[in-house]
């Protein structure tokens, strides 16, 4: 883990072992997200990371929130300002992600984004005609740490790929069952059109 510096403070991003405690009594589902799902989906580490993402349904982020109440949880209001989260406040649908600490002092350790949900669908916040059953939005590592499946994980990175996502869909795409490349190619080109990913998933 790098130690990297933002206008609100530092970012010391916590380890998947440590996070998988912290929430490994919530009785909601949740998924260890960005670079980190696809090193546990290749099952080796390849690059560095700046933070470490977490993905939870936008219905259950009081849940969560309640887990760690001596927590520092803040709102990443658009556009690009940070807002403390009150206790007990529910979130607008145009706040996606959260940035956690332990206190004011202290770095930046967890970073916390919602998604949405109907009945028993995720449903992607990119393109909601983008569904899937939420049992089988992610998988689970060797240690029992729940990820975001590949897949899904890349449809996100596919918008506007920086050279981090360009590494990660480099790594992820030979463990890509035949299933899963259709799906990411159909995925990313219902809500982005055509990019050059789909071509190598085809």
């Amino acid at each position: 883990m790098t130690r990297t510096e933002t206008p609100w403070g530092p970012w010391e991003p916590a380890a998947l072992a440590d996070v998988a405690a912290l929430l490994s009594s919530v009785e909601v589902p949740w998924w260890v997200a960005g670079g980190h799902a696809i090193e546990l989906a290749v099952g080796y580490s390849f690059r560095d990371h700046s933070d470490v993402d977490v993905l939870l349904l936008r219905r259950d982020q009081r849940v969560v929130q309640g887990l760690l109440p001596t927590w520092e949880w803040w709102a990443a209001d658009p556009p690009g300002t940070l807002r403390l989260w009150q206790p007990g406040e529910t979130l607008s649908a145009d706040v996606h992600d959260i940035w956690c600490r332990p206190g004011p002092s202290e770095p930046w350790r967890i970073q916390i984004m919602l998604d949405e949900a109907e009945g028993q669908d995720w449903i992607s916040r990119r393109c909601a005609q983008i569904r899937r059953p939420i049992d089988l939005l992610g998988r689970n590592s060797h240690e029992g740490v729940p990820y975001l499946a590949s897949e899904v994980q890349l449809f996100y990175k596919a918008q506007q790929p920086r050279p981090k996502d360009e590494e990660d869909f480099r790594a992820a795409l030979p463990a890509l069952d035949a299933g899963q490349r259709q799906w990411l190619a159909t995925a990313i080109t219902q809500a982005y059109g055509d990019r050059p990913w789909c071509a190598k998933l085809r």
